[in-house]
């Protein structure tokens, strides 16, 4: 599971365009123990950015030379003293990247509410608005949508089912990832463009194959007086014919007031555990552990509006 946010890793597959084919391939040698074999230099590429586990570990490579880091922060008009040592410039690439995602962050539109928006489910008919949701039918048919929708943007699958992007996301949208395969790391991403990226990047990058366990121990769900539903759901996850360990994912989802039977997503936790993180004994069939009174609690410590959480 690569560690590295999605600035650090555009980042860095733009320096690795700066070494030669064979400095590229022996690095992808060294970082996957050769137990991978690419087809050309992109494949290559693609590998070295999954399978390091952080920006500094890929960096501190010896065939990362120092001249390349320093060549990639010239071309990006970051002036720095020509004889900085390695490590100096490191950190100078690090604070780089963290600038490039909060300007990113500061320049993402606010939504725009047009016909563009694409609707996460449709109810087969038209209810009584005052009519009781049926949450665990939203929860079932949001799960399809989002795991099939997300999947389809696996390049090893073929062509995308339809568009992946920020407009299934509120603008101020949270996701936490949290992860403990080869080591435990928690990051955070907030706004719609950031978040629907660091997912994508999860199939589209990493190559990982979501799987769903839909049955009632794998799905739960809540709701609050507020209108927000929350959704959690158990799963496993894959790469090719290799299943990697497994995730659990909560989704908070608002209904969108301007689109007839629309809900986007507020929120996002999502914890993935490597095979050997998995303690003995656990069920082969991924479940969720808590109940929907656990997620309502959960609910009361996450703000709505952007006010701090308890």
């Amino acid at each position: 599971m690569s560690g590295l946010s999605y600035p650090e890793r555009e980042g860095c597959r733009n320096l690795l365009g700066l070494l030669d084919n064979d400095e590229v391939m022996a690095l992808c040698d060294t970082i996957t123990n050769r137990l991978v074999q690419p087809e050309d230099r992109q494949d290559a590429i693609h590998a070295i950015l999954a399978y390091s586990q952080s920006v500094e570990e890929l960096l501190r490579r010896k065939k990362v030379h120092r001249d390349i880091i320093f060549k990639y922060l010239a071309s990006q008009g970051v002036i720095i003293p020509p004889a900085t040592e390695k490590q100096h410039l490191i950190r100078h690439a690090k604070d780089y990247w963290r600038r490039q995602l909060q300007l990113k962050l500061k320049a993402t539109p606010e939504p725009v509410n047009t016909s563009q928006d694409i609707r996460l489910f449709e109810q087969q008919k038209k209810e009584d608005k005052a009519e009781k949701v049926d949450f665990r039918q939203l929860g079932e048919k949001f799960c399809h949508w989002f795991f099939e929708l997300l999947n389809s943007q696996n390049p090893f699958l073929g062509p995308p089912h339809n568009e992946w992007g920020p407009q299934h996301f509120w603008h101020d949208v949270k996701l936490r990832f949290y992860y403990n395969t080869s080591e435990q790391n928690m990051t955070e991403y907030h706004g719609a463009e950031i978040v629907s990226l660091r997912l994508l990047s999860l199939v589209k990058e990493e190559y990982l194959f979501l799987s769903p366990n839909l049955d009632s121990h794998g799905l739960k769900y809540a709701s609050s007086p507020h209108g927000l539903v929350m959704v959690g759901v158990a799963g496993t996850v894959h790469r090719g014919n290799t299943c990697l360990g497994i995730f659990e994912q909560i989704f908070g989802l608002i209904r969108c007031p301007f689109v007839e039977n629309t809900w986007k997503i507020k929120f996002v936790n999502l914890r993935i555990l490597g095979e050997h993180s998995v303690a003995p004994g656990t069920s082969v069939k991924p479940t969720i552990a808590f109940e929907p009174g656990d997620l309502e609690a959960f609910y009361n410590t996450i703000a709505l509006c952007g006010t701090k959480e308890v």
